[in-house]
């Protein structure tokens, strides 16, 4: 059976076992030599690839439970969190923040760091209180701050190498509306202007196509509650494709199908319940890397490379995003060094990416930063040694949760074996 990631640049042949219940889960990895588990398949990394099997648990039974004081909640591993969201809603709670998009399982968000915007929010891994897992061995282990508290520690952002989780305790807190505002703005303005946005509100992010001098703003903040929204996207999609593709076909055109595309009036307003105004619907298909900066260097280090990409007429098609997240203390987040720019590139999935993101990762690494697990990089091993001072006891910890290395692949061994 072929497995695909959402991109389709990640293809796997291996057995695609879809189990109902936590033993069939058990079973199936006792008896599998190689298993990586999988969600919306939103990464751009070969995390999910394997030779053996790799297991979705979007058909594991399981239901929300909420402690009584309303604080956390234990939530089935394998639901997205678009399906989370809205059962917490349900209950009269929510996530504290989410990323852009939902189709995400929230084991997977959690085990590749992936993260929303905003100054004093961190990314999902923080949210995390404790995790019931299936080990190599098939038997049920519990982790959390107390109870086997290495084994934790690495499993708040784990890339699947320690057992395959079935629920997590999280953190929640009272459901709130949030009202989304879209609007276009030159860029010398907001480089000037987005550390003192940040400071004003919740939720502060950018669009920037590297070929116009101006951006697309969107901010987030609370509002008195109202009715969800019609609208689930924040870009007008249908011009948007057309230019992609014209640039697909004559890539010299990107430059200037940019410039005429920003000279559009962009101005929109949502308002609604907070998890359905985080995500937008994505639906085009594109290549993506990622990497979190000290937030001090981020906005020059944006300019640094649009600046090359002007100079050398590169034709890159989408817009750059940038965010500002949290610090944390997890042992393997891009973000336990202090609070980071989140700078991300994009490329449309027609047209080539490799040799772009090869020569942006060389300005984005030479800035201090590091990259998104889940979007493409070329760390090796000698450079997360570099990078994460907590990487070998990472590693021991992994030895010690699955001795055989059931749960490596090809890509992660090269990393973490």
């Amino acid at each position: 059976m072929s497995w695909s990631n959402w991109s389709g640049s990640v293809q796997a042949s291996a057995s695609l076992l879809r189990p109902t219940s936590e033993d069939a889960l058990a079973e199936a990895v006792r008896s599998a030599s190689m298993v990586r588990p999988t969600g919306a398949g939103h990464s751009f990394m070969p995390l999910c690839d394997s030779d053996g099997a790799i297991v979705s648990l979007e058909d594991m039974a399981g239901d929300l439970t909420v402690a009584a004081d309303r604080q956390t909640a234990r939530i089935p591993a394998g639901w997205s969190i678009k399906r989370l969201t809205a059962a917490l809603w349900d209950q009269g709670l929510a996530l504290a923040n989410q990323g852009d998009v939902n189709p995400q399982s929230l084991a997977g968000a959690m085990a590749t760091g992936t993260h929303g915007t905003g100054r004093d929010l961190g990314n999902l891994s923080t949210f995390a209180r404790g995790f019931r897992l299936i080990g190599a061995d098939g038997a049920a282990i519990w982790c959390d701050a107390q109870t086997n508290p290495d084994l934790f520690q690495a499993q708040r952002l784990s890339l699947g190498l320690f057992g395959i989780a079935t629920e997590i305790v999280a953190d929640v807190v009272p459901a709130f509306h949030l009202t989304e505002r879209i609007e276009k703005k030159p860029w010398g303005e907001i480089r000037e202007r987005y550390d003192e946005m940040v400071a004003e509100m919740r939720h502060v992010e950018f669009w920037f196509f590297p070929h116009a001098d101006s951006v697309i703003l969107k901010t987030l903040d609370f509002t008195d509650p109202c009715d969800p929204p019609r609208a689930t996207t924040d870009m007008e999609e249908t011009a948007f494709r057309r230019m992609l593709n014209i640039g697909a076909v004559i890539p010299p055109l990107v430059p200037t199908l940019q410039r005429m595309m920003m000279k559009t009036g962009m101005k929109g307003r949502r308002r609604g319940p907070a998890h359905a105004i985080f995500p937008s619907d994505r639906s085009i298909r594109f290549e993506e890397m990622e990497y979190e900066l000290p937030r001090a260097v981020g906005l020059d280090t944006l300019d640094e490379i649009v600046t090359w990409i002007r100079r050398k007429r590169l034709p890159v098609s989408f817009p750059f995003e940038f965010r500002v997240v949290a610090p944390d203390d997890i042992w393997m987040s891009p973000m336990n060094a202090g609070p980071v720019a989140a700078i991300s590139m994009h490329q449309y999935a027609k047209m080539p990416w490799r040799g772009l993101f090869a020569d942006a990762e060389a300005i984005f690494r030479a800035a201090g930063g590091r990259p998104h697990w889940a979007k493409r990089h070329t760390l090796t091993r000698g450079d997360v040694d570099t990078l994460y001072p907590m990487a070998e006891r990472y590693r021991e910890v992994r030895r010690a949760a699955d001795p055989t290395g059931k749960f490596l692949n090809t890509h992660l061994a090269e990393l973490f074996s």
